[in-house]
């Protein structure tokens, strides 16, 4: 069983049962997909003429209609229809993190009801493509896993109080990693924890199909006019651009809209495509996802904290088994921006971060550990 909550837009002024829009909505999305009318209806298994009725169905209720007509290109999406679907892929980028909290608490209140309590695997991280599809290989089979998206900042916290096994959070490389570790040392143990390599990837700015605004670095981010749009506070990835700006002496200040924040990067990403922004930071994966010009930054490893005597748990092992795993493998290799050849690897604090210092010793349960590493993807 899997619980899953989804948005749903209901026009009660219309008098609509809550069945207009969604599936007015489906049909949009075909019809951007297809390209006309005709194959959007086939997709969808659907007939010509209900696709139509739908159609004018919903310009009637919104009061302005949802498609244009040209000869020989048949019908395209309209202003308004093009609105429309943009602002349900933006509600679905922004909340889709929140429900799926949400659906997983649900889950582990009846997975306790119905289990041991202490079978769950609780995992709080930042969000990111890599972690998303961990955790869907994961409820593939079957692990109880308790997953929820926070701040890089709030995840470690987390493991720190020991309300979850595993935190996720993620540092740039090269010399950005000193000074990103300032906001994360007071949680890393080097005598206790150990560091399970999940991916790299690429942070940059993310701009409109076409780069219509000539954004070409950080500096053009503080241009008069340009509307920026940022991640929530905490976020691994607001600390990386809070360093960058720092180092290139950019006030944030002089930003338009970088007091805004977003909890995913597909949100930011989403953002932009519908015109609301010109601008956002993030990860290619999204900026690809939604047709967005990508200009690349910094690249950063996506690292998993635990503590060592987790590492001989069922739990840790079967997170092991998928990472180095062929599916997951193939899988992540549809995730552009995302390079997941270290995935599984096992570090202690001081191989991926020297400048915290050395624990004098490995620790025993670690080093068993760290035996599947050298492996061949199963």
């Amino acid at each position: 069983m899997k619980i899953s909550i989804r948005p749903q837009w209901v026009l009660e002024e219309q008098g609509d049962p809550g069945q207009l829009l969604p599936r007015l909505l489906r049909l949009l999305a075909a019809i951007e997909q297809e390209g006309n009318l005709l194959r959007a209806a086939r997709s969808l298994d659907v007939s010509y003429r209900h696709a139509w009725g739908l159609v004018r169905e919903g310009g009637r209720a919104l009061g302005a209609p949802l498609l244009t007509m040209s000869r020989g290109r048949g019908a395209a999406l309209s202003v308004l229809g093009q609105k429309l679907l943009w602002a349900d892929k933006r509600v679905a980028a922004r909340l889709a993190p929140i429900f799926d909290n949400l659906a997983t608490e649900l889950q582990m209140e009846i997975d306790r009801a119905l289990h041991d309590p202490q079978m769950i695997f609780r995992v709080r991280a930042s969000h990111g493509f890599a972690i998303d599809l961990l955790r869907e290989l994961m409820v593939e089979d079957r692990v109880p896993v308790d997953l929820q998206y926070c701040g890089s900042m709030e995840a470690l916290a987390s493991l720190a109080a020991s309300e979850c096994e595993i935190a996720g959070f993620h540092v740039p490389l090269g010399t950005l990693q000193r000074e990103a570790l300032g906001f994360y040392e007071k949680w890393l143990r080097v005598k206790n924890h150990t560091l399970i390599t999940l991916s790299t990837r690429r942070q940059g700015i993310m701009v409109a199909g076409g780069n219509p605004k000539g954004v070409l670095c950080l500096a053009d981010l503080a241009r008069p006019g340009l509307r920026f749009v940022n991640r929530q506070f905490g976020s691994g990835t607001r600390i990386l651009l809070d360093v960058l700006l720092r180092r290139e002496g950019i006030a944030s200040a002089g930003i338009s809209g970088y007091e805004s924040g977003e909890f995913t990067h597909s949100a930011v990403a989403a953002y932009i495509a519908s015109g609301m922004a010109d601008a956002g930071f993030g990860v290619e994966t999204a900026a690809r996802r939604f047709d967005l010009d990508f200009i690349p930054v910094a690249t950063e490893r996506y690292f998993l904290l635990c503590h060592d005597d987790s590492l001989a748990s069922p739990f840790v092992a079967r997170l092991l088994e998928i990472l180095l795993s062929h599916r997951f493998r193939v899988a992540s290799g549809k995730l552009p921006g995302i390079d997941v050849t270290h995935a599984g690897s096992l570090l202690a604090i001081e191989e991926a971060f020297p400048e915290l210092g050395t624990r004098g010793g490995k620790a025993p349960a670690r080093e068993a550990a760290r035996k599947p590493s050298t492996r061949a993807p199963s």
